[in-house]
């Protein structure tokens, strides 16, 4: 089941990235796209790990333009081609999904992708099992910073589509022993994004 939702997630993703060639290409000074490579499952009866993945092997130097945590920076995201057309395909999918899939994980041999991972809103999303965290997509909204080929496809900036600041939840409470109700606020720690989830299958 692991390998097949490997395979669904990465063949998914290749379709979104299709989907973004098609709009992006026709764009004038927009280029070369992204390509995530697709990946086939294949079955081997005779061996005792009956499934495998296989793909295209990418020859070249090997580039992680998605970075997992707002703690690593990566410099080649941000100044190549490559890196912001990432960036780019990143925005593209968040927004045509609004808000609720992320293609995470992006890494290759220049524009050819590989080992993307997912991170959905909610579980279960297009059937989805989320290998990535939801808190990956709530990093994305508030790090990302749009470029040139952002503005070519004309995407919404996510910096003001950001909320400030949930505001507080009241909570119901059951009556104690000799004491009147009282309003619970849920605490600011309960609201903030679950720990990453690794994305390694």
């Amino acid at each position: 089941s692991l390998v097949m939702q490997e395979c669904y997630v990465q063949n998914t993703a290749r379709e979104y990235a299709k989907l973004y060639a098609a709009e992006a290409e026709p764009l004038e000074g927009f280029g070369e796209v992204p390509e995530i490579i697709p990946i086939f499952l294949i079955r081997r009866p005779a061996n005792h790990i009956p499934y495998a993945t296989v793909e295209e092997e990418l020859v070249g130097e090997f580039v992680k333009y998605s970075v997992k945590d707002g703690k690593e920076v990566n410099f080649l995201r941000r100044d190549s081609e490559a890196g912001r057309k990432c960036c780019t395909f990143q925005h593209w999918v968040y927004e045509k999904t609004n808000g609720n899939l992320l293609v995470t994980d992006l890494q290759g041999v220049g524009m050819k992708l590989t080992d993307v991972g997912i991170a959905t809103l909610a579980k279960g999303y297009k059937g989805f099992k989320g290998n990535c965290s939801f808190s990956f997509i709530e990093q994305f909204r508030a790090l990302h910073q749009c470029n040139e080929y952002c503005e070519m496809l004309g995407l919404k900036s996510l910096r003001a589509a950001h909320p400030k600041q949930r505001k507080t939840t009241p909570v119901k409470s059951k009556n104690l022993p000799n004491s009147s109700p009282v309003k619970k606020m849920v605490p600011k720690k309960a609201r903030e994004p679950r720990d990453f989830i690794s994305s390694e299958h």
